[in-house]
Formats: structure tokens, C-alpha cells, sequence
């Protein structure tokens, strides 16, 4: 049995016009909302064994801030370029690459490809993933890269507007 959490980031800033997309910050919605999902994740007692970001600045501090609340070593974070406007099908080659030792993945990145990947993978349905949300989806397979031709069983979905603060 393997499980895959897909996380897109928080919610980004717009303020800076001179940064790239890809060195974007998370605006101050996006920062109260990464402690906010690390704190329910914690509370369902979800701590992956392996988590995967895209190292743009939005992701990849949503997924240490996250990292930080459920007791994941900042350090073991893997950071993939790779996953940055990936699609579908290069997002499951990345999937299917982690290695066995790992039954829990969670990956940081960024939509539409997250949105696809979802319904792509999943039992699930979204028209879109909103920011900070956190998918969960089961898969009865002992190898991730079983995943490419498997559809999977959402076992959790959360964001940060369905609890009103």
C-alpha cells in the first residue's frame, strides 16, 4: 500500500513585479494558512515518510512551514525542479521514481498540473485545486512505479477555507 499527499502552495504575492514567477513569496493569506494545514495534518496524524517540493519560493516554503508543524526534518525535504508547471504525465514519472523504502510521499507544487494529477489518479473530481489544499489518495500497490496505469482512493482532502477562522 502507497500513499500520496499532492499539496499545491500556499497563496503567493502579486506585490513584487520585478520577481519571476518562480521567485514569487507567499503573501500574508499564504503564510497563515501553511501552519494552519500543518496543524490539521498533525491532528490526523499524517507525517509522510518522504516529501518532494518544487523549489520555487512559494512551494518550498509552504513545504518547510508544513514540514515544521507535523515534525518532518526540514532537511530530508527534497527539492525537484522537475515539478515546477509540470503536467500529468511528467509529475507521474517523478511518482513512479521514488524509491520502495518510502509507503508515504507527499509532493509540494504547483496547479494546473496538480489538479490534473488528482483527477488523473484519483476517485476524486476537483475543478480546481485551491491553494494550500492537501489531497490524499491510496493506492493498492507495493511499487510507485505502479502508479503510472493505477487509480487510487482519496483517504483525505482538506484546504484552508473549509473551517471558517
Amino acid at each position: 500500500m502507497k500513499t500520496l499527499y499532492i499539496v499545491r502552495h500556499a497563496k503567493s504575492s502579486w506585490d513584487y513585479p520585478h520577481l519571476s514567477d518562480f521567485d514569487r513569496p507567499l503573501n500574508k493569506r499564504g503564510k497563515r494558512d501553511v501552519p494552519d494545514m500543518g496543524e490539521r495534518l498533525s491532528k490526523a496524524g499524517i507525517l509522510p515518510s518522504l516529501i518532494v517540493s518544487s523549489p520555487a519560493n512559494r512551494a518550498i516554503n509552504a513545504a518547510k512551514g508544513i514540514a515544521e508543524k507535523i515534525g518532518y526534518p526540514l532537511n530530508k525535504i527534497i527539492e525537484d525542479q522537475n515539478i515546477y508547471h509540470a503536467g500529468t504525465g511528467n509529475l507521474k514519472r517523478i511518482i513512479a521514481g521514488t524509491p520502495n523504502q518510502y509507503d508515504s510521499l507527499m509532493i509540494f507544487g504547483h496547479n494546473p498540473g496538480f489538479t490534473w494529477l488528482i483527477n488523473d489518479l484519483c476517485d476524486f473530481y476537483l475543478d480546481n485545486l485551491p491553494t494550500c489544499a492537501i489531497c490524499g489518495i491510496e493506492f493498492d500497490i507495493s511499487s510507485w512505479s505502479d502508479i503510472k496505469n493505477q487509480k487510487g482512493r482519496k483517504v483525505f482532502y482538506d484546504y484552508p477555507k473549509s473551517r471558517v477562522l
